[in-house]
């Protein structure tokens, strides 16, 4: 007999949840219906919004529906009964086994007893309670007091922890704002939370700061959301000194600092040689004479009582490049006529000449 009845309800169940046939929905129940709201009624899909699905909920009848929304599991252990998830998750629709251990009983005479997941986040039903021979004149116990959890606030927060009276929850955004209000609330014995609940604040980013001699690459906007990239470009002959991209953080604030277009050097050598990249040149056989940001050129200087050369390391750094105060420019006639006397041409110095 059991048996029959679990898979009745199992049937029963089961039909409430696949999709209907217009109209094979119940109606909507307002009147001595357990539940504390029922969803918005609906006819369809268009009726709801993006989130929610135009669904049969039990006694509710047709209403929108989040179908991603679940009900509280795990459950907390009880005494005389054992409980068991029949679907894979706890979400919409879902099906939850209640059954009384051996030698107790439903206030009905049967040991076990389906509950499916509501709308609301609630499973149906009563708080099934399992009892013994002895306790059948006992009273029928009160179903859990909660405190109401509104439609925007479940849909702006992920809740942790229960809304049963005595119990606290904590929120955080769904959207990863910031908080603005206690994260934390306690559902108090009159059914009502401690503190108002909080709200999301929405962060955004200012728009980033230009950079000389390059470009910002985005959407022109007044302000940023949380996420949004933008990316940096320098004009020709200019060598990006940082980031090439920056993200709007939650914080309000970009990733890092931006970046720098740094400018190319003129080399200040035209009769002397140079070391550029590991390679000795003489200045007129560099592309415009000149080199980029960052780079490392090595000046000849003569030793002070030695006839041998030693080199000096200057960098180019946005625009600037100074000789080594060691280097002397080579006179014009010095170059003309006396090339292999050059400082930059002569013999390096041994390791040991150098001071």
């Amino acid at each position: 007999m059991d048996c029959a009845l679990l898979l009745l309800s199992l049937w029963a169940l089961i039909g409430t949840v696949s999709l209907q046939a217009p109209g094979s929905c119940p109606e909507r129940l307002l009147g001595e219906e357990r539940r504390r709201t029922c969803p918005r009624p609906c006819k369809a899909d268009k009726d709801c919004g993006n989130k929610r699905q135009c669904l049969c909920d039990g006694q509710c009848g047709l209403s929108c529906v989040a179908p991603g929304r679940t009900c509280p599991w795990p459950l907390p252990p009880s005494e005389n009964s054992v409980v068991r998830l029949l679907s894979p998750t706890q979400s919409f629709s879902a099906l939850l086994e209640v059954r009384c251990k051996p030698g107790f009983t439903l206030p009905n005479g049967l040991d076990v007893t389906i509950r499916r997941c509501q709308g609301d986040r609630q499973w149906s039903g009563d708080e099934p309670i399992c009892t013994g021979p002895s306790e059948d004149e006992s009273p029928e116990p009160a179903t859990a007091r909660t405190c109401p959890l509104p439609e925007e606030v479940t849909d702006t927060f992920s809740i942790q922890g229960d809304a049963t009276v005595g119990t606290s929850i904590r929120y955080s955004c769904l959207s990863g704002a910031d908080i603005v209000g206690s994260s934390e609330n306690f559902c108090q014995d009159n059914q009502t939370w401690q503190y108002p609940h909080p709200i999301c604040k929405k962060v955004y980013c200012q728009p980033p700061p230009d950079v000389e001699q390059g470009y910002v690459v985005a959407v022109q906007k007044t302000e940023y959301e949380v996420g949004f990239d933008i990316h940096y470009l320098c004009k020709k002959n200019f060598l990006l000194d940082g980031p090439q991209k920056v993200t709007c953080l939650s914080n309000g604030s970009w990733s890092a600092s931006p970046p720098y277009c740094r400018a190319r050097c003129l080399i200040p050598a035209a009769r002397s040689r140079v070391v550029i990249g590991g390679v000795k040149r003489w200045p007129f056989d560099v592309t415009d004479g000149v080199v980029p940001h960052g780079e490392d050129v090595m000046f000849f200087c003569k030793h002070p009582r030695k006839q041998c050369s030693l080199t000096a390391n200057q960098t180019c750094f946005d625009g600037e490049l100074q000789p080594p105060a060691c280097y002397l420019e080579p006179t014009w006639l010095q170059y003309k006529l006396f090339p292999h006397r050059l400082v930059s041409e002569i013999e390096a110095c041994e390791p040991g000449d150098v001071e």
